[in-house]
């Protein structure tokens, strides 16, 4: 089995409208998961929640389209797409933590 070199490995495109949609995303299955009695899984967002669940959730964000921002700005393809899988993988949480709660 022959290796790949650096160069020719291929690497995801990143998408700022993946990214926006993934946001949009969050927002809506964080605000029903907590509807119906989920509880928030990061500390820190917890604490922002604090402030109220949309603000809390406006205030995160803005710090994570700050960072998206900042990786394109620098450049960083990578992150953007390490972002984009991470929130994917918070939106699939989220909607099963729905599910759980609605199932009981």
């Amino acid at each position: 089995m022959r290796t790949l070199s650096p160069q020719e490995i291929t690497f995801p495109t990143p998408s700022i409208g993946l990214f926006l949609g993934l946001q949009i995303l969050d927002v809506l299955t964080t605000l029903v998961g907590l509807h119906l009695g989920a509880r928030e899984g990061s500390t820190f967002i917890g604490q922002l929640l604090k402030s109220g669940p949309l603000t809390g959730l406006i205030i995160s964000k803005i710090l994570a389209a700050g960072l998206a921002a900042f990786a394109v700005f620098l450049n960083r393809k990578r992150v953007l797409v390490f972002l984009n899988f991470w929130f994917a993988a918070v939106v699939v949480w989220n909607a099963i933590e729905i599910v759980r709660q609605c199932i009981g």
